[in-house]
């Protein structure tokens, strides 16, 4: 499947926070360095995500803004 995100990396699922309705799925990606996404739970439940699942992250955003504190 071809996607417009042109930032890709691979993750690896560490932890997985249930609320009502959303999740929050945190993910270690290269660089020891780690990520969240946000999704409906109806989403996690379609995409079969659990801890130690392998995916790929794609990551696409409109902006990205830096602050400085003076």
């Amino acid at each position: 499947m071809k996607y417009g995100a042109r930032n890709q990396l691979v993750g690896k699922v560490v932890e997985i926070k249930k609320g009502a309705l959303m999740c929050q799925v945190k993910l270690e990606i290269p660089a020891d360095s780690t990520m969240c996404s946000v999704m409906t739970l109806d989403s996690l439940k379609e995409l079969g995500l659990k801890k130690g699942s392998e995916v790929k992250v794609l990551v696409k955003a409109i902006n990205v803004l830096l602050a400085r504190e003076d």
